[in-house]
């Protein structure tokens, strides 16, 4: 029993803890419709900057809340900064480049953090009081954990009289429900995004601050709360506090009581109940379906083929890419070989994304599964490459469609979570069945046929295959099911009344974006000769949606624009400088800033406007 309690009151104190966190993103987003990325980071920056002040500080009570509030209002500071000079530029522009924009944040700050306060982790010493314990039930309680789980409620309860009984909070619901009827009554928008932004930053920092004394302040803490953060924003519902605060309390109690009774699914139990949630109420536990933000935010994507003389240019770039081999080194050719992959990779995503409207968080479930199967196909059954390149997008393909059924009854965010849901069930399958796939040691020895051997043989080979698949997914796209597509994408009621099932046209948008992930990862397999757990990975899932935005989701250039453009920056700024993520992060918000409409859809703007010039 007394087991039991200790439990409990510890699942208790995190979802305290994981609800500060929750909290500020919840707010952020309903009002702002901004997918922060960037929330992970504040969190982060919470964590140091409250070490920095409260080491300073005596070590009584009152010093400690006193810092605490010390380092949420910095931290809020810096988050009205973050909204002033970048979001504010960019509220208009499509919502997922707004996203894209505040990943360059997060690059940002990784490196200013590594820069101001080193590479090692900061713990903060527990003065006295922090290390006082209660019994209860024959148990001792950390008297610590026992404030942080008062926090939450009392937090709860402020944000509550906070939006229900003051006129600032009226106005934000206001704005939740409808930003243009807000702005015709003549509220200042700007002033109330900033106000609301800087207070979803806030309580980032305070979390952060409050998470020293059980941990340490590192640089990994930004992606990992993140993560954690979407889930429950997700699972309580878009921009519903109280949903907020049921889903830390349901996942940290499950996490709490899952550690000790099924250790081995604890690495994906948060996503197994997001995805069981996802299906079974689709808005989340209290949420509701969201008024959308008019104006350009969803501007759909267009149909415009590429004017003769942009085709030709892209002929040219694909004679230049077959002729590198006669002059280009072995290091340049694994390069070219990489943006080859990403490019069908993008592509692959774009096809779901731009005309059928999908976007996914988990789209490296698709790629990570084409590479193993290649891997198993090699290794296992001892077939060879061709073979193997064959399996890896039909493995894939087959699990597009049998994870499709559920992904087609959802969209936006809750559509994205539940592609990361089952992206993180297949890392962790991949990670944990060491029997089957090596685990984290992985596949090795999975190496191109003989004649394929030389690295300009694979990757002519290569070229030639992600070249085929980008053309054949751009003929699919602008044939009659890709008119359909974009049809069910922009109005379903009117497309089903002409005899279009949406559904079905979303589930083969998702089969052959699948297949085509699956090749490139198979092709991937070959190219390193080895397959790891992190070929499933969030960050690769990133990497696919950062090179669709970056190149722009107007038309199959985009994607393949985005891919060569983000691989290419990515390689050369590893080799030249240890700041990689500082300019890699700064050219992805200077790019979103120049390029609204992405590289490709900025580019075909000017090529026309000088035309009619």
């Amino acid at each position: 029993m007394g087991f039991i309690l200790v439990q409990f009151l510890t699942g208790l104190a995190s979802a305290s803890s994981l609800f500060l966190v929750a909290a500020g993103l919840t707010v952020i987003f309903g009002v702002t419709r901004v997918v922060n990325f960037a929330h992970g980071s504040l969190y982060m920056l919470g964590a140091y900057l409250g070490w920095t002040i409260l080491s300073a500080l005596p070590r009584d009570p009152a010093w400690f809340a006193l810092g605490v509030v010390l380092t949420g209002a910095g931290v809020a500071a810096i988050g009205m900064t973050i909204e002033t000079t970048l979001l504010r530029r960019i509220y208009k522009a499509p919502e997922l480049l707004q996203l894209l924009a505040t990943f360059g944040v997060v690059l940002i700050v990784q490196d200013v953090v590594l820069k101001v306060w080193g590479p090692d982790d900061l713990t903060l010493p527990r003065p006295r009081w922090m290390r006082a314990f209660v019994t209860i039930a024959d148990q001792r309680v950390p008297v610590y954990d026992l404030l942080t789980i008062a926090i939450g409620p009392l937090m709860l309860l402020g944000l509550w009289l906070l939006f229900t009984r003051t006129r600032w909070g009226t106005l934000v619901r206001a704005a939740t429900q409808d930003r243009e009827m807000v702005a015709a009554l003549g509220v200042d928008q700007r002033r109330l995004f900033t106000a609301v932004f800087a207070l979803g930053a806030g309580l980032a920092g305070i979390g952060g601050a409050l998470a020293l004394p059980d941990g340490s302040a590192n640089g990994q803490m930004d992606l990992t709360v993140i993560t954690d953060a979407f889930v429950v924003v997700v699972v309580g519902g878009l921009g519903s506090l109280p949903g907020a605060f049921l889903a830390s309390l349901t996942i940290a109690l499950l996490q709490a009581f899952g550690i000790v009774l099924f250790p081995k699914i604890t690495l994906v139990l948060v996503f197994i109940v997001m995805a069981v949630v996802l299906v079974l109420r689709p808005n989340g536990l209290l949420g509701r379906p969201l008024a959308a933000a008019r104006g350009d935010a969803n501007t759909p994507a267009l149909v415009r083929a590429a004017v003769p003389a942009l085709r030709w240019l892209g002929a040219a770039v694909l004679l230049l890419a077959a002729l590198a081999p006669l002059f280009a080194g072995p290091f340049a050719l694994s390069v070219l070989t990489e943006m080859a992959i990403a490019m069908l990779f993008a592509a692959s995503l774009h096809a779901m994304m731009g005309p059928g409207g999908m976007v996914s968080f988990g789209h490296a479930a698709w790629f990570g599964l084409g590479a193993y199967g290649a891997a198993f196909a090699v290794k296992g059954l001892a077939l060879s490459m061709p073979a193997a390149l064959i399996i890896a997008p039909a493995g894939a393909a087959l699990a597009a469609l049998l994870f499709g059924g559920f992904v087609v009854r959802l969209s936006g965010v809750y559509l994205a979570m539940l592609t990361l849901a089952f992206a993180q069930i297949v890392w962790a399958i991949m990670f944990q069945a060491v029997s089957v796939t090596g685990g984290d040691n992985g596949i090795l020895g999975v190496w191109p046929a003989a004649w394929a051997t030389d690295p300009r043989t694979y990757y002519w080979l290569t070229l030639a295959i992600c070249t085929a698949g980008v053309l054949l997914l751009r003929r699919i796209l602008y044939a009659p099911f890709g008119y359909a597509l974009r049809a069910a994408r922009d109005s379903e009621t009117r497309a089903a009344a002409i005899g279009l099932n949406a559904a079905w046209l979303r589930l083969a948008a998702l089969v052959m974006a699948g297949a085509a992930a699956g090749l490139a990862g198979g092709l991937t397999a070959f190219a390193k000769g080895s397959v790891f757990p992190g070929y499933v990975s969030i960050g690769r899932s990133v990497d696919a949606l950062l090179m669709v935005l970056l190149g722009g989701v107007q038309s199959m250039a985009g994607p393949v624009a985005g891919a060569l453009v983000y691989t290419g920056l990515f390689d050369i700024l590893l080799m030249v400088t240890d700041l990689w993520r500082l300019v890699l992060g700064l050219s992805i918000v200077a790019l979103v800033l120049i390029f609204p409409q992405g590289i490709a859809g900025t580019v075909h703007r000017l090529w026309l406007r000088g035309r009619e010039a």
